[in-house]
């Protein structure tokens, strides 16, 4: 699970509320304007959306995980 938040936060790791996507996933999901995420803003909707949050973040290294069993062992990207 960290290990996809690590990745998510790629390039934004030190200021994670000016990343495009979560800013772009903060603005699909809680209804707040990407351009007006603050620093304040991101902070205190992380801490009320946290069990959501980390609901989604089990889900989607549960995808990524599953993804990777499903790929053939012949070749590196499951081609065949």
């Amino acid at each position: 699970m960290l290990g996809l938040l690590w990745r998510l936060t790629r390039g934004y790791r030190l200021r994670p509320w000016c990343s495009p996507y979560l800013r772009w996933r903060m603005e699909t999901y809680g209804g707040l304007h990407a351009a007006e995420i603050t620093f304040a803003g991101f902070w205190k909707f992380a801490w009320k959306q946290r069990r959501d949050l980390l609901r989604y973040l089990r889900w989607a290294e549960g995808m990524r995980i599953r993804a990777g069993k499903q790929r053939s062992p012949a070749s590196p990207r499951g081609e065949g």
